[in-house]
């Protein structure tokens, strides 16, 4: 199936692999990218060093094009740029809008730029900054999100920019493709669907956890760092959420600590990384400390397969996921569903009314 994200990024399949923290290293990246499709590093969670490794390991278990996911905001995001373009990898995707000089930058060097976003002007702001591709990711996405719900935001952005447009939020298999295919998408990006397959690192207590949720069982809350955040309801968010603020304040200060003993950042830093995390919100104290050491409530979980002390991003469609298949079984049974789903709708295209 070709579009033009495929003819873009030089992969088989119109289907992408997002870069989550703790989740997406080499090893499902690689396995994603020999499936046919577009994975995609997490580099947020490493230091540089540990970024420049991973990128060297994955290119010693594929010669299949790969991406690595920035963080447009972080102080050291020019170094991670220039180990991307030492280490020749064919894609940078960003989960805030990079700037117009750093597209520039990648682009001059041969690497495909391609932001994240959850509203048209984004999407249209990049655009016309040179932003080859955009990801759209609805609120039915895991992690940070917004309220616009793919099935609405994907044709708005579709219709407003001239550059191919990545379906993400509500993805998990081939009837999917087609529908976001049919909104005018080049493809789809899936993160949870990954997340929950063999060749993902996470504990399998962790996915197990995943796999017995329902659709009820995922929630959006902003106890965590004030930020709208969907993630599975554990008991880490039920005592978020029903904490007050003292007693918040005290759970905050009690895992930043911890935070802080294995990261060696200090207070001080911590606590101007969770302020410029607020993006102009009202965050407590408990909020802001929480919002710079996320990374590590993830972690516990992801890693350490901590479920009570850790959180657990999730898409709504963790909700419908039941098995746990390799990244190569997983695209297979996409593509071959999407074909099916085709198939479906030129017969009932063709048939009498």
């Amino acid at each position: 199936m070709r579009t033009a994200l495929t003819e873009l990024v030089g992969v088989r399949h119109p289907v992408v692999q997002t870069g989550m923290g703790w989740v997406a290293g080499p090893r499902l990246v690689s396995a994603t990218a020999r499936a046919g499709a577009l994975g995609i590093l997490a580099s947020a969670t490493m230091t540089t060093e540990q970024l420049r490794a991973a990128v060297r390991e994955v290119r010693s278990r594929t010669d299949e094009p790969f991406g690595v996911n920035l963080r447009a905001d972080a102080g050291d995001a020019r170094e991670r740029v220039r180990i991307i373009v030492d280490e020749g990898v064919k894609v940078a995707s960003f989960a805030l809008a990079p700037s117009k000089e750093l597209i520039a930058e990648l682009k001059d060097a041969g690497v495909v730029v391609i932001p994240s976003v959850g509203a048209r002007r984004h999407a249209e702001k990049v655009a016309a900054w040179g932003a080859d591709a955009v990801i759209v990711q609805g609120g039915e996405g895991g992690g940070h999100t917004g309220e616009v719900a793919t099935t609405v935001l994907l044709p708005q952005v579709a219709d407003a920019v001239d550059i191919p447009v990545i379906a993400a939020g509500g993805f998990r298999d081939g009837r999917g493709l087609v529908a976001a295919l049919a909104y005018g998408a080049a493809g789809i990006a899936m993160g949870t669907r990954f997340l929950l397959t063999s060749d993902s690192t996470v504990p399998d207590a962790v996915k197990a956890r995943y796999l017995a949720a329902g659709v009820k069982d995922i929630t959006v809350t902003r106890a965590v760092d004030g930020l709208p955040h969907r993630m599975l309801r554990t008991e880490m968010v039920a005592a978020l959420e029903n904490a007050g603020r003292v007693r918040a304040l005290a759970q905050a200060v009690r895992r930043a600590a911890g935070f802080r003993r294995i990261s060696g950042t200090s207070w001080s830093r911590m606590v101007r990384d969770g302020l410029a995390m607020k993006h102009g919100k009202d965050l407590s104290w408990s909020q802001v400390l929480l919002a710079a050491n996320t990374p590590m409530l993830l972690k516990a979980s992801m890693v350490d397969g901590r479920t009570d002390l850790g959180v657990m991003a999730s898409g709504q469609v963790a909700g419908l996921i039941e098995d746990l298949p390799s990244c190569a079984e997983l695209v297979e049974r996409v593509m071959a569903e999407a074909h099916e789903a085709l198939g479906t709708v030129i017969r009932a295209e063709g048939a009498d009314v």
